[in-house]
């Protein structure tokens, strides 16, 4: 699972990069919670928490069989 989450982050980073931010991988658990880190413009952005959950959540869960949830850590 985690170089399928690995690749489907790669996909998102270029969006990401395009506002000055980045995702950085951190683990995955047995129960499918990512850790991921928001950087650059992103790790300050108030809308951050939108972006993890409606953006890089949603598509880790449609793309990756077994995601349940996506969280940040700093």
């Amino acid at each position: 699972m985690e170089e399928k989450v690995k690749e489907v982050l790669e996909s998102i980073r270029p969006s990401l990069q395009a506002d000055g931010g980045d995702v950085e991988f951190v683990s995955v658990n047995d129960g499918g919670v990512v850790k991921v880190r928001l950087v650059g413009a992103c790790g300050s952005c108030p809308m951050s928490t939108y972006t993890l959950k409606m953006g890089i959540e949603r598509k880790l869960k449609e793309l990756v069989p077994g995601v349940t949830s996506v969280e940040q850590v700093n």
